[in-house]
């Protein structure tokens, strides 16, 4: 496992993690290290096993074998709701935004572990960061365009007060203008001392925003090191990046 970077301490350990589904072994002793402050990469074709790792940290899969802690805590069979109240939240692939409840009401069910008082202050600034939300408030939500619902998700994790961001697939099937933008939001939440775990098939954008990445290949841990590293290492060109600007 990689030594921690001087800025901080491990927010995630993950120790010879496996999941399985039935006969299909998704991760296979997965080792990794995500540090307090940073946006880590995953990158990976698919069914590298990326949306598994994910599903796994928040509780959402059973783990097989090995062990995750986060901030030296063994958290890796609590229950999915037990790691939110810790400030563990994922957005999933695909957004899963409540289609038939309004805006607002979506943003809502995504802050019911905070208190009435802190809800009420986490909407406001979930309107403050997505402007186009506060205009569409009372709009039912599968009415809206794909890079509003991605910002409707993205709010309504941020609702919970996240410590550990756990993002699949952001930028999944929108314009490049508002893949640039979910980027900068991103990249902004990172700034505001939220630590990501960003899953993302625009290698190149991840890369580009990220401190640290692995690379997922059925499975298993093929590369690994700091993002702007990666962007330069041969065999992730080859498979991932193609030709550099």
């Amino acid at each position: 496992m990689r030594r921690q970077d001087e800025t901080g301490r491990a927010v995630l350990q993950l120790s010879g993690l496996s999941v399985s589904y039935g006969r299909i072994e998704a991760l296979k002793r997965v080792s990794m290290q995500i540090n307090e402050g940073e946006i880590v990469a995953i990158l990976g074709a698919n069914g590298a096993g990326k949306s598994s790792l994910l599903r796994a940290i928040s509780g959402l899969v059973d783990i097989a074998e090995g062990s995750i802690r986060s901030y030296g805590e063994d958290i890796g069979r609590l229950p999915a709701e037990k790691l939110v109240s810790r400030g563990i939240i994922h957005a999933p692939e695909g957004r899963q935004i409540f289609s038939d409840l309004t805006v607002e009401e979506n943003l809502i069910a995504g802050g019911f572990t905070v208190g009435a008082a802190e809800r009420k202050k986490r909407l406001a600034l979930a309107y403050d960061r997505f402007p186009i939300l506060s205009t569409r408030a009372k709009q039912i939500a599968g009415t809206l365009s794909g890079g509003e619902q991605q910002m409707l998700a993205i709010g309504r994790a941020l609702m919970a007060n996240p410590k550990i961001l756990l993002l699949d697939e952001p930028s999944l099937g929108l314009a490049p203008l508002i893949v640039k933008e979910i980027f900068e939001i991103v990249k902004s939440l990172n700034a505001q001392g939220v630590t990501v775990v960003l899953v993302e098939q625009n290698a190149k954008q991840s890369l580009r925003i990220a401190h640290y990445a692995y690379v997922l290949e059925v499975g298993n841990v093929s590369i690994e090191g700091p993002a702007d590293e990666l962007l330069r290492d041969e065999r992730v060109i080859a498979a991932y990046l193609g030709k550099q600007n």
